[in-house]
């Protein structure tokens, strides 16, 4: 810059100073620091976010290969119920094990099994000699009691008329018509004990109790036999009439009426048809099985049929129902009764209680307890239980491991 008052002074500059480093401002410093904090909070909560999305991914992947593979398919339709087919029980009409009553030994057996008896047949005869000499002493006893009884009598009645003329004392004469009732009793008494001996002597016969036929004998010559239950002489079972047990599904059971004519079909007797009358029920639902127990009585007087044999029972119901059919594979039975499994929500099982119809051993047919859209689990594992998750595959991919 020049001096215009001195222009012999040397001109004066001015040099400006080096510039300063700029400050920071405090505003920049907060948002520097902010989207580093920004920055770590993203990466962290990605770090979890992460960590929770494999877990979770983990769990179902886990529940997805724990849950059983199953293979399901609906029902089929099957024809409208109008008669069925159950198993039944054959029995005999009456059925008693025949016990001694007695002890001793068997000296005589007359009758061998499959023997048809007449009622009061003889069947065994057992030596008693104790009984025999019990009952000769007791007889004994009792004509003692007897004469002891017949002269207090005696006394009574003649002191019973002298007393009315005071030829003796009325202490005398109570004293003697106690004593003549004492030995009254006495003799009743020596009579029940005979009579119980002579019971017990008559068991040493053995008789049938009603026809029938022997169908077991327990017993040889010579054997000790003891009275009482605790060993079976003989087992008589009458055959003329014999008694069909079956279990009547629930859904049927306003459908019978005892006096029905029921048809029944034997495996042993192939082609023939035998008819028998529904004679009672038990007027009560099994609550375990759900069924109603019904007696059927075919008559047997020809003999061929035997006890203990399985009947097939031919029952006709007038109200027709539409059945559906499933393999026999799919039933599960369980201890609270017969259940089906299906699958609702596409993933998860139920098991449904069913009644059965007929069953051809491949196939049942289920009267009550599914319906036709219904998805029924095909050959369900043992260990299925109800609302349980499981994986549906369909039949080309089956590959049979699932119901392990």
């Amino acid at each position: 810059m020049t001096n215009e008052s001195n222009p012999h002074q040397q001109p004066v500059y001015e040099v400006e100073s080096a510039p300063r480093e700029a400050a920071v401002s405090p505003s920049k410093a907060l948002v520097g620091v902010a989207v580093v904090v920004i920055v770590a909070c993203v990466l962290a909560g990605y770090g979890i976010w992460s960590r929770i999305s494999a877990y979770k991914k983990l769990v179902d992947t886990t529940n997805q290969l724990a849950a059983p593979t199953v293979l399901v398919a609906a029902p089929k339709a099957g024809a409208p119920v109008d008669s069925f087919v159950l198993p039944g029980n054959v029995t005999s009409f009456t059925d008693s094990p025949i016990y001694a009553r007695t002890s001793g030994y068997l000296t005589k057996w007359y009758f061998d099994i499959g023997a048809r008896v007449k009622k009061g047949a003889l069947l065994a005869e057992i030596a008693t000699p104790e009984v025999d000499q019990q009952l000769a002493q007791a007889e004994a006893d009792l004509n003692t009691a007897q004469a002891n009884a017949n002269n207090a009598r005696i006394q009574a009645e003649r002191y019973t008329g002298l007393v009315q003329s005071d030829a003796v004392s009325r202490q005398d004469t109570d004293t003697y018509v106690n004593q003549a009732a004492s030995t009254a009793a006495q003799v009743r008494s020596a009579q029940a004990n005979v009579e119980r001996l002579r019971q017990l002597q008559s068991f040493e016969k053995v008789y049938a109790p009603f026809d029938g036929v022997i169908t077991a004998r327990n017993i040889d010559i010579g054997q000790l036999i003891d009275p009482g239950a605790g060993r079976e002489l003989f087992h008589l079972q009458a055959l003329q009439t014999l008694r069909v047990y079956a279990n009547l599904p629930q859904v049927y059971s306003a459908n019978v009426k005892p006096g029905a004519k029921i048809d029944l079909t034997f495996a042993e007797h192939a082609g023939t048809i035998y008819q028998g009358t529904l004679v009672r029920t038990a007027d009560a639902i099994d609550p375990v099985s759900r069924t109603l127990l019904v007696e059927i009585d075919v008559d047997n007087h020809a003999g061929v049929l035997l006890p203990g044999s399985l009947a097939q029972v031919h029952f006709k119901t007038p109200s027709a129902q539409p059945a559906l059919i499933v393999p026999a594979a799919a039933l599960i039975f369980r201890r609270e009764g017969l259940r089906v499994g299906v699958v609702v929500n596409g993933d998860t099982a139920r098991l449904v209680p069913v009644v059965i119809g007929e069953d051809d051993g491949a196939s049942v047919q289920i009267i009550s307890g599914l319906s036709i859209g219904d998805q029924v689990i095909q050959d369900p594992p043992d260990s299925l239980i109800d609302n349980e998750k499981v994986q549906v595959v369909s039949p080309g991919s089956h590959t049979g491991g699932g119901g392990n």
